[in-house]
């Protein structure tokens, strides 16, 4: 693996891990939270100056289906990262306390809940999409069979998607993502590990929804050559 490669593994994890814990604001205190949504948008930034070669192509090449997913999500995890360190910065009450814009609270609280659930959904189908990058480098770690590690990995990913899809209903993030909520609900008796292996394996299942979309999706690309 070449030293640019582990870097962007290396953010990639950071970055997953911030997202999860971003998510259990409620539970570990709102300074935490602000500081942990900076650290956020400095990975999120040198994420994408490690892949501007990515984004310099856009306007070269064709557009098939699975380019066309991949530049809408894309998009999607962009403006819902704008949207959340902006509305952000103006709820800010320890970070940037500087920044003092009155008013326009309740319109920036609702802006970062949106954000924040979408972005969760948008950044996990983002990484579903490269999925097959990292099952690639694990596999080249074991010994065992490539059918054998193919069918493990397909079991364990339909349990957590099925787990995820019942976790998803379980935390209503669907109301969150559509504002029929306005304030997020904690259980503060919860254990933070079971709340936190509910929103990875949320995340998960749109791992999988990602994944296999693009699998299938560049299926039919290659079908149409």
């Amino acid at each position: 693996m070449s030293k640019k490669m582990r870097y962007k593994m290396i953010i990639d994890i950071l970055m997953t891990v911030s997202l999860l814990l971003l998510m259990s604001y409620g539970l570990f205190g709102e300074t935490y939270h602000e500081w942990t949504g900076v650290g956020m948008f400095l990975l999120f930034v040198l994420h994408h100056v490690l892949n501007r070669k990515w984004t310099g192509n856009l306007r070269k090449g064709k557009y098939t289906s699975f380019r066309i997913l991949q530049t809408v999500i894309v998009i999607v995890v962009l403006f819902t990262m704008l949207g959340s360190m902006i509305s952000g910065i103006l709820l800010s009450r320890y970070v940037f306390t500087f920044i003092d814009v009155r008013g326009v609270a309740m319109l920036a609280r609702n802006v970062h809940m949106v954000c924040a659930y979408w972005g969760f959904v948008s950044m996990s189908l983002h990484l579903g999409l490269h999925w097959s990058v990292f099952i690639g480098m694990v596999g080249k770690k074991f010994r065992s069979s490539s059918a054998v590690r193919t069918w493990t990995a397909r079991i364990a990913g339909i349990i957590i998607a099925i787990y995820g899809i019942y976790a998803f209903i379980k935390r209503a993030i669907g109301t969150y993502m559509f504002l029929q909520a306005h304030f997020v609900f904690f259980d503060y008796e919860e254990p933070i590990l079971l709340f936190l292996l509910d929103y990875l394996a949320i995340m998960g299942l749109f791992v999988f929804l990602g994944h296999y979309t693009g699998k299938s999706l560049k299926r039919l690309n290659n079908k149409k050559k």
